[in-house]
C-alpha cells in the first residue's frame, strides 16, 4: 500500500506558493467556540507545508507543527522556522511524539481524510490537556454555480489520477457527528474565494495529489485542457475559485 504521507513529497513548491490559506473568521470562532485562549500551545498535526500553523500565529497562538513528510516539514520550517511561537516535528496523527496532556488543542487543515480515525481519536486524547479541543476543517472546493467550477471539476474527473478516491474521503457531518459523538462543540461553514490568473490556477491544479505529474502521457493534454477552460471561463484575465470553508470542533475524552 502507497504511504500517504509522501503523496506530496514531489508537489511541495506548487503547495507552497498555490495552496489556499484559511478565513480569517476562523480563528475566531475557534476562540468563541472551542475556547481556544490566548496564547495556547495548539499542535497542527499533518501541518503540510504551515499554512494552518501561520494561520494561528498570525492569531498570537504558539504552534508546534506535526508532519511525517520531510520536504513538507522543511518548507513550514523554512517559512516559520524564525517565528518564537513555532516548532516542528516529525511525527504522524496516530504517533505525533508529543508529550501527554502537552497541548491546549488539536488542529488538522486538509489533512484528516488520511488519518486513521480510531488510532488519532486515542493519540489526540493522550496529547491534549483536560478540557482542551480537537477542530477539524477543510477548505471545499464548490463543483457547480459558474462554468468555471463545473468545468473544472469535469477536467479532475477526465485527468485525475485517483480524483474520485481523494474527493469522496472528505468528511460530512454525519460522519464528524459520529467521530466526535456527544462531545462534539460545534461546526460552520465560512465562504472563502480567491481570484486566480493562469499562472497561480496552473499552479493550484499541479499542486493536488491526485493530477498527472510531468512526463505523464497525460500532463500536456490535462494542461491544454486548463488553458482552454481558462480562456473561455476568464474574466479580467482570472477566475474565481471558490471553497467553503467547513469545520468541525469537539472534545476527545
Amino acid at each position: 500500500m502507497t504511504d500517504v504521507t509522501a503523496r506530496f513529497s514531489d508537489r511541495v513548491a506548487n503547495y507552497v506558493r498555490f495552496r489556499p490559506d484559511y478565513p480569517a473568521a476562523l480563528p475566531r470562532w475557534l476562540e468563541e467556540h472551542a475556547g481556544m485562549a490566548a496564547h495556547a500551545l495548539i499542535a497542527d498535526v499533518g501541518a503540510g507545508t504551515g499554512i494552518t500553523s501561520k494561520m494561528l500565529l498570525d492569531a498570537g497562538r504558539r504552534v508546534v507543527a506535526v508532519e511525517p513528510n520531510a520536504p513538507m516539514r522543511e518548507a513550514a520550517i523554512a517559512w516559520l522556522g524564525h517565528e518564537p511561537g513555532f516548532k516542528a516535528v516529525d511525527g504522524r496523527a496516530e504517533a505525533t511524539t508529543l508529550d501527554d496532556r502537552s497541548v491546549d488543542g488539536v488542529i488538522a487543515g486538509q489533512a484528516f481524510h488520511w488519518f486513521d480515525q480510531d488510532a488519532t481519536r486515542a493519540e489526540f486524547a493522550r496529547i491534549v490537556r483536560p478540557g482542551g479541543f480537537v477542530a477539524l476543517f477543510w477548505n471545499s472546493r464548490r463543483l457547480t454555480g459558474t462554468p468555471f467550477l463545473e468545468g473544472y471539476e469535469k477536467l479532475l474527473r477526465e485527468y485525475g489520477v485517483d480524483y474520485a478516491n481523494v474527493a469522496e474521503s472528505y468528511a460530512d457531518d454525519d460522519s464528524m457527528q459520529a467521530y466526535f459523538g456527544d462531545s462534539m462543540i460545534g461546526k460552520d461553514r465560512f465562504p472563502h474565494s480567491k481570484r486566480l490568473d493562469y499562472p497561480a490556477l496552473e499552479g493550484r491544479l499541479l499542486s493536488s495529489s491526485y493530477v498527472p505529474k510531468a512526463g505523464s502521457p497525460a500532463y500536456g493534454p490535462m494542461l491544454q485542457a486548463l488553458r482552454r477552460l481558462f480562456d473561455t471561463t476568464s474574466t479580467d484575465g482570472h477566475v474565481d475559485f471558490d471553497h467553503d470553508t467547513r469545520v468541525y470542533a469537539g472534545r476527545i475524552a
